[in-house]
């Protein structure tokens, strides 16, 4: 079997920064065994696998280690090789996922993401969690992932992670997040249970961090960068119950798959 691959840096304006994805065009899905072991050979925070939907695409996500609702970064790194590599002629494409209808649409040199908002609630400080950051949040907020929000931008730096602590906590991962000292917001991820101890653009962390930041500042148009060592920026603006994600990306390197099926 030979499958083509791409691999790109997503919320990047030149290579080697930003979030790195692998993306297969597929013209059917293969077996869910078989992308999870493309997936954990990439070993890449995520490795994306599109079919042909009618006039859409239908859109899968995978860790190293299991497959996921929703990703950001894979999801620009998609539709950048659709417009960039497969000649997409449309300014808009949809994608069709767990996570219901995505947009991706063309914005001159940016590509934005029409995502649904997620709204995180106050809740009491899980057990582990501070060993885990190694410092006390101000406050703690749960949905999909944990938020643990600190009062500045070096604090979110300073973060040295133990996995083996946050790998306990109960949901998907933890988001530490501050007001920004050039941005309007920084953020950065974890998620060690799912095989990413640090992600290095997170997408979908920020269609909660959008919401919650909005209401925090009085405004719905933000700028934010998430402080990995890679780094990246998003646009971020909140549209009702849609948050809209603005990024570039590039492609490092194209490939070929060959293996017996």
């Amino acid at each position: 079997m030979r499958l083509r691959q791409y691999q790109v840096d997503a919320f990047a304006s030149r290579a080697f920064e930003g979030n790195p994805a692998a993306v297969c065009p597929l013209e059917s899905w293969l077996d869910d065994r078989l992308m999870q072991a493309i997936a954990e050979e990439n070993n890449l925070s995520e490795t994306a696998f599109f079919v042909p939907a009618g006039e859409h695409f239908a859109l899968r996500w995978f860790t190293p280690v299991a497959e996921v609702d929703l990703c950001g970064h894979a999801t620009l790194a998609t539709a950048h090789v659709i417009f960039e590599h497969l000649a997409h002629a449309p300014p808009q494409i949809t994608f069709v996922t767990r996570s219901g209808d995505l947009h991706v649409r063309r914005q001159g040199s940016l590509l934005e993401m029409d995502f649904p908002a997620i709204t995180a609630r106050p809740c009491a400080l899980p057990e582990g969690m501070v060993a885990g950051l190694g410092r006390d949040p101000l406050e703690v907020l749960a949905a999909d992932d944990y938020l643990a929000v600190f009062a500045s931008e070096a604090e979110v730096r300073a973060i040295t992670p133990n996995h083996g602590w946050l790998r306990q906590l109960d949901l998907r991962g933890v988001i530490v997040s501050a007001p920004g000292e050039e941005a309007d917001f920084v953020s950065r991820f974890f998620a060690p249970k799912y095989g990413i101890p640090e992600d290095p653009v997170t997408g979908s962390a920020h269609c909660l961090l959008t919401p919650f930041w909005a209401d925090r500042l009085g405004k719905s148009t933000l700028t934010a960068r998430q402080v990995s060592k890679r780094g990246g920026n998003l646009g971020c603006t909140l549209k009702g119950e849609r948050v809209l994600l603005s990024g570039s990306a590039v492609t490092v390197m194209e490939s070929e798959l060959c293996f017996a099926s």
